[in-house]
């Protein structure tokens, strides 16, 4: 049984390009990691079973979702005590929409983070 692979397509001059949903996880998820204050990327339980039984490959503690031409991303980390959890949400926030727009060319809709966890290691 073959696994269904998304893709993002955009038609350019010269042909087409078909990005992966699995890159654009890896470029959604390295966004997030490189904010201060996030410790790591935390996966829901119940999504990655989701993930299984319909074959979707997302990355670990990001979802995305397209919507026409553009992508809505659902982020899933656990943050360092100490720090705003409004600031490091807008931050991620910025992250991924920079990243994706500007790496894969894609309209980002929307980025929902749900902060999962607090690290209260120093």
């Amino acid at each position: 049984m073959s696994e269904t692979k998304e893709y993002y397509s955009k038609q350019l001059e010269t042909g087409s390009l078909h990005i992966s949903e699995d890159v654009v996880c890896a470029i959604a998820a390295a966004a997030v990691t490189e904010v201060e204050g996030v410790v790591a990327l935390n996966s829901n339980f119940g999504a990655e079973i989701q993930d299984r039984l319909t074959k979707k490959a997302t990355g670990r503690g990001v979802r995305l979702t397209a919507k026409d031409d553009a992508v809505c991303v659902e982020c899933s980390v656990m943050v360092q005590y100490g720090y705003s959890m409004q600031t490091i949400g807008q931050n991620i926030q910025a992250a991924v929409c920079q990243a994706l727009e500007s790496m894969a060319g894609l309209k980002v809709l929307n980025v929902n983070v749900n902060i999962a966890g607090i690290s209260m290691t120093k």
